[in-house]
């Protein structure tokens, strides 16, 4: 490449660097009025040539402060390993100004697609050698790969007529996983004896299990009813049988991928709640000794993830809700019966997440939800929408409202009346507001399994 070229080539990257602040509009604004003016009245039109020529003398030195040698202006982000879907996250951005002179920087980052943010810029001032930091927080509401473009730093004098880009910083990709902080929060609240004052019931267990670890001699207090009479007659000394708290149930959680879970509460969808609650529940479910598994379905059947315990189940749980997406289409719960006949072997906790908007779409799958949970213990949870709640807890002012208000009630009703009918074919239901789905989810397993169902 020849030097003309090459040479060009530099003009052009500075030229692209340079932009115009409103300062240089309104001082050669006011030198244009002068001149005007000064075909009215001469002394003005002198005015106006000396003040151009200070202008001119001015915009030149202010170029020549920012192109005229290195600016050198470091600025580094710091980012976390992965987002959490629908948590806060903290984003850094260090900045150090080693050049001898003070500095007017504005500073634009280029933000993720799919945060929707437009506009923000941090203006800020730097001394010579002064170093500063800024920090903002960003909220991701979708799972998957979040790009950062360039960090870009507009750089102006005291002078004020010029500023110069400089990007710093490359482009980086982080995963927005499924909420990893939820599922540590929930984890410490469900171990630790302080989980009550956060939601979570401490639940007694009833009876004992019956899965048999050994016989033992008999010690005052142990279960009478527990007494093995045959080792009891070959030892000549009262034996007892000793249980064990059963462990290694299955816990399924099924997910609905259906158009029904589409509908957004505070900037996420139901399945993205469900989705959070679902590695929650299933980081406890295996910290109780449990396995655990998912299934997910819509009009075709999805991931298929099966129940264990092992160590790297979390990990495969984490990565298959991080590539589910929603589908446009109804659900067929004809696949929910299927997996559960053709895919879990064996009695099992099954956790449906889904949404039922009216008592006719509850009874089109009734028949379906009757037959599994002939077959395994099968818990429906089904969201209150919480947006009608809050309309229908408002004043009335006007007739209109009062009738809006009536439809509203009725609706959150008949919400309530889903409930009671599962309830009343033998069907678990938890019928709980987006918020507060991984709090009930984890109260109900937490419940089940201190009665002894699971």
């Amino acid at each position: 490449m020849s030097a003309a070229k090459t040479s060009e080539m530099a003009l052009g990257a500075l030229w692209r660097q340079l932009y115009l602040r409103p300062r240089l509009f309104v001082a050669f604004g006011g030198v244009a009025v002068l001149f005007a003016t000064g075909f009215w009245w001469a002394p003005l039109f002198v005015l106006g040539q000396f003040t151009f020529a200070l202008g001119a003398t001015m915009l030149a030195f202010d170029a020549w402060l920012l192109f005229g040698r290195p600016l050198r202006v470091q600025a580094r982000r710091q980012l976390p390993k992965v987002l959490s879907l629908g948590d806060e996250a903290q984003v850094v951005i260090r900045l150090r100004n080693r050049t001898e002179e003070w500095l007017s920087l504005t500073i634009i980052d280029e933000l993720p697609v799919q945060l929707q943010v437009r506009g923000q810029a941090f203006p800020l001032t730097l001394a010579a050698g002064e170093e500063r930091e800024i920090t903002y927080v960003i909220r991701p509401v979708q799972r998957g790969v979040y790009a950062f473009g360039a960090l870009n730093l507009f750089v102006a004098t005291r002078i004020g007529l010029l500023e110069r880009r400089l990007r710093k910083e490359r482009s980086t990709e982080l995963p927005v996983y499924p909420s990893i902080i939820q599922m540590k929060q929930y984890e410490l609240y469900a171990f630790d004896r302080i989980s009550v004052q956060h939601g979570l019931k401490r639940m007694r267990r009833i009876g004992h299990s019956y899965e048999f670890d050994q016989i033992k001699n008999y010690v005052r207090g142990d279960d009478y009813r527990s007494v093995n009479w045959k080792a009891t007659g070959r030892r000549a000394e009262l034996m007892v049988n000793h249980y064990q708290d059963e462990r290694a149930q299955q816990v399924y959680c099924f997910i609905d991928k259906s158009r029904v879970m589409h509908m957004p509460f505070n900037g996420l969808t139901l399945m993205d709640h469900a989705v959070n609650s679902t590695l929650a529940l299933s980081n406890i479910v295996l910290k109780k000794h449990d396995r655990a598994g998912l299934i997910t379905f819509s009009n075709v059947v999805g991931s298929i993830v099966k129940a264990d315990s092992r160590p790297a189940q979390l990990n495969l749980l984490l990565q298959t809700l991080y590539r589910e997406q929603e589908r446009p289409l109804e659900a067929d719960y004809n696949l929910l019966y299927y997996a559960a006949r053709k895919l879990i072997s064996g009695r099992s906790l099954l956790l449906l997440f889904s949404n039922f908007e009216s008592m006719y779409a509850l009874d089109r799958v009734l028949p379906i939800l009757r037959r599994v949970n002939a077959m395994h213990l099968l818990v429906v949870i089904f969201f209150e929408n919480t947006e009608i709640r809050d309309f229908a807890d408002q004043p009335a002012r006007r007739i209109e409202d009062i009738y809006r208000q009536t439809v509203a009630r009725k609706y959150l009703a008949e919400k309530s009346a889903m409930a009671a009918k599962l309830r009343r074919h033998g069907i678990q239901a938890v019928l709980t507001r987006p918020e507060d789905l991984t709090l009930n989810t984890v109260n109900k397993y937490l419940e089940l399994k201190a009665r002894g169902l699971i």
